[in-house]
């Protein structure tokens, strides 16, 4: 093979700093994406309505607070409260009631009766199914509103310096993620030689650190960043409890557990596999490590499906394992490109076939991110105006931009890959580099009898060769060209992946619209409220006279909650053998519909789940029986739904 003429390009040292100068510049970006992206938009339920709603003037005094959600949410004792003008709490500081009904989510808190007139201040705080803290306030009156003395919260839950740094650990994660499973494929699949190299071994362990250490952050910071913003909080034994009980918390354990297996598998792959000579064994190793290796890195991915934006909303079966299969390309081509930049760089022996098969490798993640990434945007987005009105369908047609100028980039990399070829060293020596040689042969006829100058001499002749080989491949005006279109390719990659965090941190297109709009079934307040009835009676016989108390809650149409008290003449709890209620709607000839319920206590029995099929004047008729000859049934109307 002709030799090949020398690379005019810029000289050894000003060649790192100019890649220095590059990632300084990148580094800074991505932090200024997150910190642009670190603010109000990381909810991602909704609150779609309220009763009453914010900035309503009441009459009379209600009976409670209702707020309805796009979606499901986590509540605490403390997650609604009703503060009055001087802020005091109005409500009875109970954990809020769950009134949902189908796909409406809805919560409420009862009031102290006997409230007086000016304004109210609701401040709710709740976690979203997707993991992450939403919160708000607002305000409604009584009578007429008035000064209060209790001022809104300024700032959003998951904000301030806790949400920040917990922001960045969550870049650092999918960072981790992506070194870790994209350095492993590139040394299994496309350059096995890599397992003995140094810098290749370096990445994948970096990447390995980096996404244990942001876990952590993330389990320790976990607490504050839904709850109060304080850094203190995260060595709360109490609140990292509390976390550990969430779906969250739960997915970042078992994220740690997994990396316990990831390093034993990179202990493998670069202690036992990568000294095992043997081909036959080696590459029965290999399947092992294949599908060892696969199964953990499924396992990492899908502790983000099962905690975030594909855990919740429609089709969330299909969505969590498209999710895995999103992930786990993005870390093959975006970590196999990290870890070819590294081998182009950092080490002379990398050959055009592993390139060539990466080049493959890169081709059927593209395609597998295509078809998931279609599915995830129609699902999250879902028309065009929330793709092109909402911060999240901004962002994800700027990370579709990203994409495409990362592929522009590659097809020139895939033609500087045609064009590498793997020159002999032997026939591209210089003279310099034979006269090298002849010296360290002529220092030979020393090794027999000094071993010490001998294996010195190894160490040199090694070190030579290597050099050698960097020499004439750096020459290479192909393999520089790989190298500069590479480093490009790695530079809008790093802005992508930090697209893409915020994107996990941004209100869904569909949600956000559907709050805006007031999607109607979730935020029109359902009609009616809580059905107290007391009713009188006289069986006739001894002990025969007592009085029926019923609670139905909500009182709305759909499921009820229904408690029956029966209190004797001397109002304590009165036991009988026998109660069954009916419930009629007359004016629509439904009923009467039964309701046997169950004796939970002497005096007390409940009925859950009672089906009330529309509004009405309801009719409901009770029957008490006290001794085997002595009943009475007895009825009261009430206004359901």
């Amino acid at each position: 093979m002709s030799a090949t003429a020398p690379y005019a390009g810029p000289s050894p040292i000003r060649r790192p700093l100019a890649a220095a100068a590059l990632l300084a510049a990148l580094v800074s970006l991505v932090f200024g994406l997150l910190l642009a992206g670190a603010g109000p938009a990381s909810a991602h339920a909704a609150l779609t309505g309220s009763d009453p709603g914010d900035g309503a003037v009441v009459d009379t005094a209600p009976k409670e607070v209702t707020l309805s959600f796009s979606e499901a949410i986590a509540v605490g004792d403390d997650s609604i409260r009703v503060l009055d003008p001087s802020g005091k709490r109005a409500d009875t500081e109970a954990e809020p009631k769950d009134l949902s009904e189908g796909s409406t989510v809805r919560y409420g808190v009862s009031l102290h009766s006997g409230l007086p007139d000016g304004t109210y201040t609701v401040a709710w705080q709740a976690i979203s199914a997707d993991s992450h803290p939403i919160s708000g306030a607002f305000t409604f009156s009584i009578g007429a509103p008035s000064d209060t003395t209790v001022a809104l919260p300024s700032q959003e839950a998951g904000g301030g310096p806790v949400g920040t740094v917990y922001d960045i650990a969550r870049y650092a994660a999918y960072a981790g993620f992506v070194l870790l499973v994209g350095g492993s494929v590139f040394v299994l699949v496309c350059w096995r030689g890599g397992v003995t190299a140094l810098p290749m071994q370096r990445l994948v362990v970096r990447g390995w650190l980096t996404l244990t250490a942001a876990t952590l952050v993330m389990l320790l910071l976990r607490n504050p960043y839904t709850g109060s913003g304080k850094f203190a909080d995260a060595f709360d034994l109490a609140g990292l409890q509390s976390v550990l009980d969430t779906k969250p918390g739960a997915a970042l354990v078992s994220r740690l557990l997994l990396l316990g297996a990831a390093a034993l598998f990179i202990a493998v792959l670069f202690g036992t596999y990568a000294r095992r000579e043997d081909e036959r064994e080696k590459k029965d190793l290999t399947f092992g490590l294949a599908v060892g290796g696969g199964v953990v890195a499924t396992g990492i991915a899908a502790t983000w499906a099962m905690s975030e934006h594909a855990s919740t909303g429609i089709q969330a079966n299909i969505a969590m394992p498209v999710d895995v299969l999103h992930l786990l390309a993005v870390a093959a081509w975006l970590g196999g490109l990290a870890s070819l930049l590294v081998a182009l760089y950092r080490t002379p022996d990398i050959g055009s076939a592993a390139v060539r098969r990466f080049s493959t490798v890169a081709f059927g993640s593209v395609v597998v991110l295509a078809a998931t990434g279609i599915y995830q945007s129609w699902r999250q987005v879902g028309s065009w105006s929330a793709l092109t009105g909402t911060r999240y369908g901004q962002l994800l047609i700027l990370k579709v931009a990203l994409i495409a100028v990362l592929l522009t980039v590659a097809w020139f990399s895939r033609r500087w890959t045609g064009r590498l070829t793997d020159p002999a060293v032997a026939s591209e020596e210089a003279p310099g580099d034979a006269a090298e040689d002849e010296a360290a042969e002529a220092d030979d006829v020393t090794e027999d009898a000094d071993p010490e100058r001998a294996a010195q001499l190894a160490r040199q002749r090694a070190a030579l060769t290597a050099t050698k080989k960097k020499r004439i491949r750096d020459a290479d005006p192909q393999r520089s060209g790989l190298r500069r279109s590479v480093l490009a390719e790695a530079a809008v990659a790093v802005v992508l992946l930090a697209v893409t965090t915020m994107l996990t941190s941004t209100e869904p297109g569909r949600t956000e619209e559907e709050a805006a709009g007031g999607n109607p079934s979730a935020s029109a307040p359902a009609a009616g409220g809580p059905v107290n009835l007391s009713m009188p009676f006289d069986t006739g016989g001894r002990n025969g006279k007592g009085t029926v108390r019923i609670d139905i809650e909500p009182g709305r149409t759909g499921s009820n909650d229904l408690h029956v008290w029966i209190d004797g003449r001397d109002g304590k709890p009165m036991d009988v053998p026998e109660l069954k209620l009916a419930l009629t709607l007359e004016s629509k000839d439904i009923g009467p519909l039964p309701v046997v319920p169950d004796r939970l206590a002497e005096g007390h029995w409940s009925a859950s789940a009672v089906q009330i099929p529309m509004a009405g004047d309801w009719k409901i008729d009770v029957t008490v029986r006290t001794s085997d000859i002595d009943q009475v049934t007895i009825d009261k109307n009430a206004k359901i739904g």
